[in-house]
């Protein structure tokens, strides 16, 4: 994923804002970009999955090397498959959303 995605995120998602090499979290607080990577970092990509509020999501595993996800964000289903269970995650979140990514 692209840092223009990630950057996306944080903004839509998080709701945070977007300075060059850092996101400001909030409360005068900011964190460097590399910190942030919900399609690496499994813990990210949980804070942005609780961050979305979907009403409904489910993780399921097919065979060793296919995670798949399912969310339900606003009346908006996102599917998705991937050998990286964070990647699968913000995919699925990225689709619910309409955010447009270029795998």
């Amino acid at each position: 994923m692209t840092e223009d995605l990630i950057a996306v995120l944080a903004r839509r998602v998080m709701r945070w804002d977007v300075a060059p090499d850092r996101f400001l979290v909030g409360n005068r607080k900011w964190m460097p970009r590399w910190r942030f990577q919900p399609d690496i970092r499994l813990e990210d990509a949980f804070r942005l999955l609780e961050a979305a509020a979907p009403q409904k999501y489910t993780l399921s595993c097919e065979g060793p090397d296919a995670f798949c996800v399912q969310v339900w964000i606003d009346g908006r289903t996102g599917k998705a498959q991937d050998r990286s269970k964070p990647r699968a995650i913000t995919l699925a979140v990225c689709r619910a959303l309409q955010i447009e990514v270029h795998d």
